[in-house]
């Protein structure tokens, strides 16, 4: 692994940036799913108060299940699947 010195300041700003809109990008997704999902039951409901229920449980459900994914995912160490032992 690489320490934090090995890093030109371009790079740790770049990874730190990259750190902090990483919950954004999840909220703005989660946005995304629940709007669509939101259009979808307006068009074949008509009813507002519909929607609005189901686009707040969409972003419930993909906030949580985006988070989760997040949290499940790691990044590799070096040198795992080159095919070096």
């Amino acid at each position: 692994m690489t320490s934090s010195s090995d890093q030109t300041p371009t790079e740790s700003a770049a990874a730190a940036r990259n750190d902090r809109l990483k919950p954004l990008e999840l909220v703005v997704i989660s946005c995304v799913l629940a709007v669509f999902a939101g259009l979808i039951v307006l068009m074949s409901s008509r009813s507002l108060m519909l929607t609005l229920i189901f686009a707040g449980i969409a972003f419930v459900v993909s906030f949580a299940f985006m988070g989760l994914l997040g949290i499940g995912s790691k990044q590799n160490k070096e040198g795992h699947g080159t095919g070096k032992l």
